[in-house]
């Protein structure tokens, strides 16, 4: 497992040896240039007119993900820290069909402007937070770069859905910070 506190997520590309031939008839392995691994993200961004560290007090809160989610799967958080930082792990209680539980770990924090966490399945969900002129735009990425069980996010047009949500988060969130309630 590894724990990144910099742009080092999903950076893109792997490098690989080839064999080819040399003068005399003889090989050698030589790498070649990064190869460009397909997308296997998807984000939605909104302008919140906050600044970015209620922003990301709220993200940084456990207990508030269940008031933001735009997916209404996450039902409450069970165990973990109030406020979550790098290698951090917390339980949430979830509900897609039936009820589960999921354990998260968080793998992405830079105080007051980077966030993400994911589970046993290695899908990560990420929130990016910039200052802007009127506010701070959030960037909210589901990335299953990563994933153990990638085929079947995109077979079951799970990120399709994730996208939606995502939006109705980002919604729950710019009013939750701007005006204290989420509904």
């Amino acid at each position: 497992m590894r724990f990144v506190t910099g742009d080092g997520w999903n950076t893109g590309g792997t490098r690989r040896a080839e064999r080819v031939g040399a003068r005399g008839g003889r090989s050698s392995l030589v790498a070649s240039p990064a190869v460009a691994a397909p997308v296997r993200s998807v984000s939605r961004g909104r302008v919140i007119a906050a600044e970015p560290q209620p922003i990301f007090d709220v993200l940084a809160d456990p207990r508030k993900h269940p008031i933001i989610d735009g997916s209404d799967s996450v039902k409450r958080a069970i165990r973990g820290p109030a406020r979550l930082s790098l290698g951090a792990h917390f339980g949430m209680a979830m509900r897609i069909g039936m009820p589960y539980v999921i354990r998260n770990t968080v793998m992405v924090f830079e105080e007051g402007r980077r966030i993400g966490w994911w589970h046993l399945g290695h899908n990560l969900w990420l929130y990016e937070l910039f200052a802007v002129p009127s506010g701070t735009r959030v960037v909210e990425t589901f990335d299953w770069s990563k994933g153990r069980f990638g085929n079947i996010v995109e077979v079951t047009r799970f990120e399709t859905r994730n996208a939606q949500a995502m939006e109705r988060t980002l919604e729950r969130l710019d009013r939750l910070v701007v005006t204290g309630s989420a509904d």
